[in-house]
Protein backbone atom coordinates (compact mmCIF):
# COMPACT_ATOMS: atom_id res chain seq x y z
CA UNK A 1 0.00 0.00 0.00
CA UNK A 2 3.08 2.26 0.22
CA UNK A 3 2.98 2.44 -3.57
CA UNK A 4 -0.57 3.80 -3.39
CA UNK A 5 0.70 6.50 -1.08
CA UNK A 6 3.52 7.38 -3.45
CA UNK A 7 1.07 7.73 -6.30
CA UNK A 8 -1.06 10.13 -4.20
CA UNK A 9 1.97 12.19 -3.29
CA UNK A 10 3.03 12.29 -6.93
CA UNK A 11 -0.40 13.53 -7.99
CA UNK A 12 -0.50 16.29 -5.39
CA UNK A 13 3.04 17.45 -6.18
CA UNK A 14 2.48 17.40 -9.96
CA UNK A 15 -0.79 19.37 -9.78
CA UNK A 16 0.80 22.01 -7.55
CA UNK A 17 3.76 22.37 -9.95
CA UNK A 18 1.42 22.68 -12.95
CA UNK A 19 -0.63 25.42 -11.28
CA UNK A 20 2.54 27.28 -10.37
CA UNK A 21 3.86 27.39 -13.95
CA UNK A 22 3.49 30.97 -15.24
CA UNK A 23 4.56 30.50 -18.87
CA UNK A 24 5.04 27.84 -21.53
CA UNK A 25 8.71 27.29 -20.70
CA UNK A 26 8.02 26.63 -17.02
CA UNK A 27 5.12 24.34 -17.90
CA UNK A 28 7.30 22.32 -20.27
CA UNK A 29 9.86 21.81 -17.47
CA UNK A 30 7.07 20.54 -15.22
CA UNK A 31 5.92 18.13 -17.92
CA UNK A 32 9.42 16.69 -18.38
CA UNK A 33 9.94 16.40 -14.62
CA UNK A 34 6.70 14.57 -13.92
CA UNK A 35 5.60 12.95 -17.19
CA UNK A 36 8.83 12.67 -19.15
CA UNK A 37 9.11 9.39 -21.07
CA UNK A 38 12.73 8.79 -20.03
CA UNK A 39 13.36 10.41 -16.67
CA UNK A 40 9.97 11.53 -15.41
CA UNK A 41 8.78 10.72 -11.91
CA UNK A 42 5.77 8.86 -13.31
CA UNK A 43 8.13 6.63 -15.25
CA UNK A 44 9.91 5.75 -12.00
CA UNK A 45 6.61 4.91 -10.31
CA UNK A 46 5.58 2.76 -13.26
CA UNK A 47 8.73 0.67 -12.82
CA UNK A 48 7.66 -0.08 -9.22
CA UNK A 49 4.30 -1.54 -10.22
CA UNK A 50 5.92 -4.95 -10.66
CA UNK A 51 6.93 -5.02 -6.98
CA UNK A 52 3.35 -4.83 -5.73
CA UNK A 53 1.89 -8.01 -4.21
CA UNK A 54 -0.07 -10.09 -6.72
CA UNK A 55 -3.42 -9.52 -5.01
CA UNK A 56 -2.92 -5.72 -5.01
CA UNK A 57 -1.75 -5.28 -8.59
CA UNK A 58 -5.27 -4.58 -10.00
CA UNK A 59 -5.83 -1.87 -7.38
CA UNK A 60 -2.41 -0.31 -7.85
CA UNK A 61 -2.71 -0.45 -11.66
CA UNK A 62 -6.10 1.27 -11.59
CA UNK A 63 -4.82 3.99 -9.28
CA UNK A 64 -1.77 4.52 -11.51
CA UNK A 65 -3.99 5.12 -14.58
CA UNK A 66 -6.24 7.52 -12.64
CA UNK A 67 -3.26 9.58 -11.49
CA UNK A 68 -1.73 9.67 -14.96
CA UNK A 69 -5.01 10.82 -16.58
CA UNK A 70 -5.64 13.47 -13.92
CA UNK A 71 -2.16 15.00 -14.20
CA UNK A 72 -2.22 14.88 -18.02
CA UNK A 73 -5.65 16.57 -18.16
CA UNK A 74 -4.61 19.34 -15.79
CA UNK A 75 -1.42 19.90 -17.78
CA UNK A 76 -3.40 20.30 -21.03
CA UNK A 77 -5.86 22.68 -19.38
CA UNK A 78 -3.02 24.81 -18.00
CA UNK A 79 -1.46 24.90 -21.46
CA UNK A 80 -4.70 26.24 -22.97
CA UNK A 81 -4.98 28.85 -20.24
CA UNK A 82 -1.46 30.12 -20.82
CA UNK A 83 -2.10 30.27 -24.58
CA UNK A 84 -4.94 32.78 -24.19
CA UNK A 85 -4.18 36.41 -25.15
CA UNK A 86 -2.90 38.46 -22.27
CA UNK A 87 -4.89 41.50 -21.25
CA UNK A 88 -3.37 44.92 -21.05
CA UNK A 89 -4.36 46.98 -18.03
CA UNK A 90 -8.04 47.80 -18.39
CA UNK A 91 -8.17 45.93 -21.70
CA UNK A 92 -10.82 43.71 -23.25
CA UNK A 93 -10.71 39.94 -22.91
CA UNK A 94 -11.41 38.92 -26.49
CA UNK A 95 -11.80 35.28 -25.45
CA UNK A 96 -14.97 35.99 -23.48
CA UNK A 97 -18.31 35.23 -25.18
CA UNK A 98 -19.83 38.27 -26.88
CA UNK A 99 -22.99 39.97 -25.75
CA UNK A 100 -25.80 39.11 -28.15
CA UNK A 101 -27.62 42.05 -29.69
CA UNK A 102 -31.33 42.25 -29.13
CA UNK A 103 -32.92 41.60 -32.52
CA UNK A 104 -35.74 44.02 -33.26
CA UNK A 105 -39.06 43.31 -34.90
CA UNK A 106 -41.03 45.07 -37.59
CA UNK A 107 -43.73 47.31 -36.16
CA UNK A 108 -47.19 45.66 -36.31
CA UNK A 109 -48.43 48.43 -38.62
CA UNK A 110 -45.46 47.88 -40.96
CA UNK A 111 -46.32 44.18 -41.01
CA UNK A 112 -49.95 45.02 -41.77
CA UNK A 113 -49.04 47.42 -44.58
CA UNK A 114 -46.74 44.84 -46.17
CA UNK A 115 -49.54 42.27 -46.09
CA UNK A 116 -52.02 44.82 -47.53
CA UNK A 117 -49.69 45.38 -50.47
CA UNK A 118 -49.35 41.65 -51.02
CA UNK A 119 -53.12 41.03 -50.95
CA UNK A 120 -54.02 43.96 -53.22
CA UNK A 121 -51.21 42.94 -55.56
CA UNK A 122 -52.86 39.55 -55.97
CA UNK A 123 -56.11 41.40 -56.70
CA UNK A 124 -54.39 43.23 -59.57
CA UNK A 125 -53.57 46.58 -57.94
CA UNK A 126 -50.21 48.35 -58.07
CA UNK A 127 -48.85 50.60 -55.32
CA UNK A 128 -48.68 54.38 -55.82
CA UNK A 129 -47.29 57.02 -53.47
CA UNK A 130 -47.77 60.72 -52.93
CA UNK A 131 -46.64 63.55 -50.62
CA UNK A 132 -47.83 63.85 -47.05
CA UNK A 133 -47.60 67.65 -47.24
CA UNK A 134 -50.31 68.47 -49.76
CA UNK A 135 -51.91 71.50 -51.35
CA UNK A 136 -55.56 72.27 -50.81
CA UNK A 137 -56.38 71.73 -54.47
CA UNK A 138 -55.45 68.02 -54.42
CA UNK A 139 -56.81 67.47 -50.92
CA UNK A 140 -60.20 69.14 -51.53
CA UNK A 141 -60.91 70.92 -54.82
CA UNK A 142 -60.09 68.07 -57.19
CA UNK A 143 -62.08 65.72 -54.98
CA UNK A 144 -65.27 67.74 -55.51
CA UNK A 145 -65.21 69.18 -51.98
CA UNK A 146 -66.45 72.79 -52.25
CA UNK A 147 -64.82 75.70 -50.47
CA UNK A 148 -67.62 76.02 -47.90
CA UNK A 149 -67.67 72.30 -47.03
CA UNK A 150 -67.23 71.47 -43.30
CA UNK A 151 -64.38 69.11 -44.14
CA UNK A 152 -62.20 72.17 -44.87
CA UNK A 153 -62.69 73.63 -41.40
CA UNK A 154 -59.33 74.69 -39.90
CA UNK A 155 -60.36 72.87 -36.73
CA UNK A 156 -60.53 69.62 -38.70
CA UNK A 157 -57.22 69.91 -40.59
CA UNK A 158 -53.56 70.70 -40.06
CA UNK A 159 -52.97 73.75 -42.26
CA UNK A 160 -49.40 74.98 -42.64
CA UNK A 161 -48.15 78.55 -42.65
CA UNK A 162 -45.95 78.40 -45.77
CA UNK A 163 -45.19 80.62 -48.71
CA UNK A 164 -46.74 80.01 -52.11
CA UNK A 165 -44.45 77.90 -54.27
CA UNK A 166 -44.06 77.50 -58.03
CA UNK A 167 -46.86 77.13 -60.52
CA UNK A 168 -49.00 74.59 -58.70
CA UNK A 169 -52.76 74.62 -59.07
CA UNK A 170 -54.49 77.00 -56.72
CA UNK A 171 -57.41 76.22 -54.47
CA UNK A 172 -60.84 77.76 -54.63
CA UNK A 173 -59.37 80.74 -52.81
CA UNK A 174 -57.04 81.48 -55.72
CA UNK A 175 -53.81 80.64 -53.91
CA UNK A 176 -51.69 77.66 -52.93
CA UNK A 177 -52.53 76.56 -49.39
CA UNK A 178 -50.41 73.85 -47.78
CA UNK A 179 -51.61 71.27 -45.28
CA UNK A 180 -50.88 67.81 -43.93
CA UNK A 181 -53.00 65.56 -46.09
CA UNK A 182 -56.20 64.44 -44.40
CA UNK A 183 -56.75 61.48 -46.73
CA UNK A 184 -54.80 59.32 -49.15
CA UNK A 185 -57.40 60.16 -51.83
CA UNK A 186 -54.98 62.90 -52.90
CA UNK A 187 -52.82 60.19 -54.46
CA UNK A 188 -55.59 59.04 -56.79
CA UNK A 189 -55.88 62.59 -58.14
CA UNK A 190 -52.14 62.83 -58.76
CA UNK A 191 -52.07 59.44 -60.47
CA UNK A 192 -55.06 60.19 -62.74
CA UNK A 193 -53.55 63.56 -63.70
CA UNK A 194 -50.54 61.72 -65.10
CA UNK A 195 -52.07 58.41 -66.24
CA UNK A 196 -54.74 57.73 -68.85
CA UNK A 197 -57.32 55.04 -68.00
CA UNK A 198 -57.43 52.22 -67.16
CA UNK A 199 -56.06 52.79 -63.65
CA UNK A 200 -55.88 50.22 -60.85
CA UNK A 201 -53.83 51.43 -57.86
CA UNK A 202 -53.67 51.47 -54.06
CA UNK A 203 -51.88 54.03 -51.92
CA UNK A 204 -50.99 53.31 -48.30
CA UNK A 205 -49.64 55.98 -45.99
CA UNK A 206 -50.04 58.36 -43.08
CA UNK A 207 -52.83 60.92 -42.89
CA UNK A 208 -53.39 63.67 -40.34
CA UNK A 209 -56.53 65.01 -38.66
CA UNK A 210 -56.83 66.85 -35.33
CA UNK A 211 -59.21 64.26 -33.89
CA UNK A 212 -59.63 63.77 -30.17
CA UNK A 213 -57.38 60.83 -29.29
CA UNK A 214 -59.13 57.83 -27.78
CA UNK A 215 -59.15 54.04 -28.10
CA UNK A 216 -60.24 54.12 -31.77
CA UNK A 217 -59.09 57.58 -32.98
CA UNK A 218 -55.74 59.34 -33.36
CA UNK A 219 -54.46 62.56 -34.92
CA UNK A 220 -52.07 60.57 -37.13
CA UNK A 221 -53.09 57.25 -38.61
CA UNK A 222 -52.74 55.18 -41.79
CA UNK A 223 -55.12 54.73 -44.70
CA UNK A 224 -55.15 52.51 -47.74
CA UNK A 225 -56.74 54.25 -50.71
CA UNK A 226 -57.86 52.09 -53.62
CA UNK A 227 -58.86 53.25 -57.09
CA UNK A 228 -60.05 51.41 -60.18
CA UNK A 229 -61.09 53.32 -63.31
CA UNK A 230 -61.86 51.85 -66.68
CA UNK A 231 -64.56 50.73 -69.07
CA UNK A 232 -67.63 49.35 -67.29
CA UNK A 233 -66.37 49.42 -63.68
CA UNK A 234 -69.32 48.78 -61.36
CA UNK A 235 -70.39 48.92 -57.72
CA UNK A 236 -70.60 45.12 -57.71
CA UNK A 237 -66.87 44.95 -58.48
CA UNK A 238 -66.16 47.34 -55.60
CA UNK A 239 -68.08 45.16 -53.15
CA UNK A 240 -66.32 42.04 -54.45
CA UNK A 241 -62.88 43.61 -54.03
CA UNK A 242 -63.59 44.80 -50.47
CA UNK A 243 -65.07 41.48 -49.38
CA UNK A 244 -62.20 39.53 -50.95
CA UNK A 245 -59.66 41.78 -49.30
CA UNK A 246 -61.26 41.52 -45.85
CA UNK A 247 -61.51 37.74 -46.07
CA UNK A 248 -57.89 37.44 -47.20
CA UNK A 249 -56.58 39.51 -44.29
CA UNK A 250 -58.99 38.63 -41.48
CA UNK A 251 -60.17 35.14 -42.37
CA UNK A 252 -63.54 33.53 -42.90
CA UNK A 253 -64.98 34.55 -39.51
CA UNK A 254 -65.18 38.25 -40.44
CA UNK A 255 -68.42 39.82 -41.65
CA UNK A 256 -68.55 42.94 -43.84
CA UNK A 257 -71.52 45.22 -44.26
CA UNK A 258 -72.15 48.30 -46.42
CA UNK A 259 -74.26 51.25 -45.29
CA UNK A 260 -75.48 54.04 -47.62
CA UNK A 261 -73.60 57.28 -46.99
CA UNK A 262 -72.45 60.47 -48.71
CA UNK A 263 -68.98 61.65 -49.75
CA UNK A 264 -68.43 64.54 -52.17
CA UNK A 265 -66.02 62.51 -54.29
CA UNK A 266 -68.15 59.36 -54.75
CA UNK A 267 -71.72 58.78 -55.89
CA UNK A 268 -73.26 56.50 -54.78
CA UNK A 269 -71.30 56.23 -51.52
CA UNK A 270 -71.17 53.63 -48.75
CA UNK A 271 -69.55 53.26 -45.38
CA UNK A 272 -67.93 49.88 -44.74
CA UNK A 273 -68.12 48.14 -41.35
CA UNK A 274 -66.57 44.91 -40.13
CA UNK A 275 -67.71 42.68 -37.31
CA UNK A 276 -65.61 42.73 -34.15
CA UNK A 277 -66.78 39.30 -33.00
CA UNK A 278 -67.86 36.06 -34.62
CA UNK A 279 -71.50 36.60 -33.65
CA UNK A 280 -71.68 39.97 -35.43
CA UNK A 281 -72.94 41.80 -32.34
CA UNK A 282 -70.24 44.50 -32.40
CA UNK A 283 -69.23 46.48 -35.50
CA UNK A 284 -66.50 48.97 -36.33
CA UNK A 285 -66.36 51.34 -39.27
CA UNK A 286 -63.26 50.64 -41.36
CA UNK A 287 -63.66 53.17 -44.17
CA UNK A 288 -65.66 54.69 -46.93
CA UNK A 289 -66.15 53.77 -50.58
CA UNK A 290 -68.23 54.38 -53.65
CA UNK A 291 -68.27 55.08 -57.36
CA UNK A 292 -66.00 57.97 -58.39
CA UNK A 293 -68.08 61.13 -58.85
CA UNK A 294 -68.14 62.35 -62.49
CA UNK A 295 -66.88 65.77 -61.35
CA UNK A 296 -63.71 64.11 -60.01
CA UNK A 297 -63.18 62.37 -63.35
CA UNK A 298 -63.63 65.68 -65.17
CA UNK A 299 -61.15 67.43 -62.86
CA UNK A 300 -58.36 65.09 -64.01
CA UNK A 301 -59.32 65.18 -67.69
CA UNK A 302 -61.26 61.90 -67.89
CA UNK A 303 -64.54 61.62 -69.80
CA UNK A 304 -67.22 60.27 -67.39
CA UNK A 305 -69.24 59.20 -70.43
CA UNK A 306 -66.44 56.83 -71.45
CA UNK A 307 -65.09 55.49 -68.14
CA UNK A 308 -66.37 54.78 -64.64
CA UNK A 309 -64.51 53.91 -61.48
CA UNK A 310 -64.69 53.07 -57.82
CA UNK A 311 -62.59 54.24 -54.87
CA UNK A 312 -62.27 53.12 -51.27
CA UNK A 313 -60.37 54.28 -48.22
CA UNK A 314 -59.69 51.84 -45.35
CA UNK A 315 -58.18 52.40 -41.90
CA UNK A 316 -55.03 50.30 -41.52
CA UNK A 317 -54.96 50.50 -37.72
CA UNK A 318 -58.51 49.23 -37.42
CA UNK A 319 -57.76 46.15 -39.49
CA UNK A 320 -54.70 45.50 -37.32
CA UNK A 321 -56.82 45.94 -34.18
CA UNK A 322 -59.31 43.37 -35.45
CA UNK A 323 -56.62 40.92 -36.57
CA UNK A 324 -54.64 40.91 -33.30
CA UNK A 325 -57.32 41.74 -30.74
CA UNK A 326 -55.73 45.08 -29.76
CA UNK A 327 -57.99 47.08 -27.47
CA UNK A 328 -56.53 50.58 -27.97
CA UNK A 329 -55.14 52.31 -31.08
CA UNK A 330 -52.74 54.29 -28.89
CA UNK A 331 -50.65 51.17 -28.31
CA UNK A 332 -49.28 51.55 -31.84
CA UNK A 333 -47.59 54.88 -31.02
CA UNK A 334 -46.74 54.52 -27.32
CA UNK A 335 -43.47 52.67 -28.11
CA UNK A 336 -44.05 50.23 -25.24
CA UNK A 337 -41.70 47.31 -25.89
CA UNK A 338 -43.92 44.98 -23.89
CA UNK A 339 -46.58 45.52 -26.55
CA UNK A 340 -44.33 45.59 -29.62
CA UNK A 341 -42.49 42.38 -28.69
CA UNK A 342 -45.71 40.42 -29.08
CA UNK A 343 -45.61 40.78 -32.89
Amino acid sequence: MDLIGQLGAFEASAREAIRGATDDTALEKVRIEYLGARSGKLKDLQSLLGTAPKELKPVVGKRFNEVKNTVTTELDERKRTLARPKLAAGGLDVTLPGVAFSVGRRHPLSQTIAEFKDITGRLGFTVATGPEIEDEYHNFDALNIPYDHPARDPLDNFYLATAEVGTEKTSGQGKVIRMMRSQTSTVQIRVMEQTPPPVRIVSIGRVYRPDAIDATHHCMFHQMEGLMVGDGVTMAQLKTVLRSFALAYLGRDVQIRFRPSFFPFTEPSVEVDMSMDAAGTRWMEIGGAGMVDPNVLKAVGYDPEQVTGFAFGLGVERFCIRRHGVDDIRHFTNNDLRFLRQF
